[in-house]
């Protein structure tokens, strides 16, 4: 039986793989561990194996492992679709947060990040498929929602994320994961954003996401095997 350690290590030779393969140095792709209804100890033992970054989607379930992990310097990453009613505890725990996908979520965010911490790095969720069921803004609205939340205190727009529709097709997910670059270089050229992370890719598609610039994977599955939702 596999353990964490293994998989990780595992994963980190796909990365490297994939960085060699679209001629990138293996250090410009970052490994993001998605814990979501795994318990803490499974964190502990990926820290032991060399992991300090952790993505959650669930604030109640994040906030416990937060609490039990405290003696860990981990820096916890906000994945999930984010309600009114949670910015202010995402915005005093995290240290990232993938998926602000409108304005609104990104003004509370930023009025609610406590004064003593660093500016939060902020990901704009794009729905780069156009999936009725995904998070994320169109396309089209990105522009406008980029300028208005680099413009606000307290954040760090640092780029793009995206959960393209599942396949396996690797020409169909080249073609999605190129379409959020396209998105990401028409931010830093036309508008003039300093933007320097894509976060996309997953345990199936990560090499085709890295051949396309991803600098944040984000991997469950791989890492800590099939998620039990019952814990969730």
């Amino acid at each position: 039986m596999s353990t964490i350690a293994d998989n990780i290590a595992l994963v980190a030779e796909r990365i490297r793989s994939a960085c060699q393969a679209a001629q990138r140095a293996p250090d410009s792709v970052r490994l993001l561990a998605v814990s979501k209804t795994k318990p803490a100890a499974a964190l502990r033992e990926a820290y032991a194996a060399g992991l300090r970054d952790f993505g959650e989607n669930y604030l109640q379930e994040a906030l416990g492992k937060q609490q039990e992990l405290t003696d860990l310097p981990l820096s916890w990453h906000f994945i999930g679709p984010i309600q009114s009613n949670k910015t202010r505890a995402i915005a005093e725990h995290f240290d990232w947060v993938h998926s602000v996908d409108r304005l609104k979520i990104a003004q509370r965010l930023s009025e609610q990040r406590p004064a003593d911490l660093a500016p939060l790095n902020i990901c704009i969720q794009v729905n780069v498929s156009g999936e009725a069921s995904k998070s994320g803004c169109t396309p089209d609205e990105l522009p406008a929602l980029a300028r208005a939340i680099d413009a606000l205190p307290n954040l760090r727009l640092r780029g793009l994320m995206a959960i393209p529709e599942p396949t396996e097709d690797p020409a169909a997910q080249h073609a999605a994961f190129a379409a959020v670059q396209n998105l990401n270089n028409h931010l830093r050229g036309s508008l003039g954003l300093s933007l320097d992370t894509l976060s996309m890719g997953m345990s199936h598609d990560l090499e085709a996401a890295i051949a396309q610039g991803a600098t944040w994977v984000r991997i469950g599955t791989a890492l800590f095997g099939a998620r039990d939702y019952s814990q969730s």
